[in-house]
């Protein structure tokens, strides 16, 4: 078992290293000069040739994707080309914000899908069962931006219970930090909820047509009791696996969700970054996201060793 766990962290740390060639690869190819664009009218032929030193554009691609490498192991990003600021120093604090984010989201929607999705299971084929299909469809269908604005036009327009726009900063009191986060959160909430609450129930359902499941309810076991103790530990490697992808999508793909709210994290820095062209920072925050959902996954691949006895046990 512990050489399948140190596979998959080594398998998890080459993939990272991939994920970085491919970044800076991906800001290297982009069309127009990096230098012009920051430096706008001022672009003079000299001042080109001292901001490209400076940037060490002068340098082989391969040496600066090495100069960036290293720097970024021992947690130098960089330093901002809009306004010089060390990326560090933003970076964290956006991360930040982001993960409470994620967390608020998380707190919300695991509990509330893996309960839905064992109740959907005991309940198959039931009026309870199809509403949570239908619901769980169209949350599903609906892009999350639209189902960000129609949570703006309800809660924040009509009803004026939170606000359309999400103001946090730092030294902000927990309580108002939630007010204010509030809405991105539900929304985040009902995109990942769908999906975990969906692979549960299946994940639950499959194990169902079990033999030893089968035995449990020629002994007499209830429907409930059946699900609970026997087939929902039996479901947890899916259920893992599918909880860790929905986790790091809370935090890698909230960059849309923290643009619609105007929500100070990573999601809105790297925006803001692509339209003033600051290529470190882009690939300060694509780094960042990498490393996040590579952890995650990691962990989730872990996790499912741990709870897998015919993983951990290898005849």
């Amino acid at each position: 078992m512990a050489k399948m766990i140190l596979n998959r962290l080594l398998l998890g740390v080459l993939t990272l290293f991939a994920v970085s060639v491919l970044i800076f690869v991906c800001t290297e190819i982009l069309p127009g000069d990096v230098a012009s664009a920051v430096l706008g009218q001022g672009a003079t032929p000299e001042a080109l040739v001292i901001f490209r030193k400076e940037l060490g554009l002068d340098l082989p691609a391969h040496q600066r994707y090495w100069n960036w490498l290293v720097g970024a192991l021992q947690g130098d990003l960089g330093v901002a080309l809009t306004n010089k600021r060390v990326i560090i120093d933003e970076v964290l604090p956006r991360l930040g914000n982001t993960l409470f984010l994620a967390a608020y989201a998380a707190l919300i929607a695991i509990p509330l899908a893996v309960g839905l999705g064992v109740y959907s299971a005991i309940n198959e084929g039931k009026v309870a069962d199809k509403a949570s299909n239908i619901l769980t469809l169209i949350a599903i269908s609906f892009p999350e931006f639209f189902i960000a604005y129609l949570l703006i036009i309800f809660f924040a327009v009509n009803v004026e219970w939170f606000p359309s726009l999400s103001t946090v900063s730092p030294g902000m009191p927990f309580s108002e930090r939630l007010y204010q986060s509030t809405l991105p959160a539900i929304t985040l909430t009902l995109l990942v909820a769908a999906h975990m609450l969906r692979m549960t129930r299946s994940s639950v359902l499959s194990v169902m047509s079990t033999p030893y499941i089968e035995m449990a309810f020629l002994k007499g076991a209830k429907r409930g009791r059946v699900i609970v103790r026997h087939a929902l530990p039996n479901a947890a490697a899916p259920i893992i696996t599918v909880i860790a992808l929905n986790l790091a999508y809370l935090v890698v793909g909230v960059v849309v969700i923290e643009a619609v709210f105007v929500y100070p994290g990573l999601g809105q820095l790297m925006v803001d970054a692509v339209s003033k062209r600051d290529v470190p920072v882009i690939q300060a925050c694509g780094l960042v996201f990498a490393f996040v959902f590579v952890l995650l996954n990691t962990l989730a691949d872990v996790m499912v060793i741990l709870v897998n006895p015919r993983l951990r046990h290898k005849r």
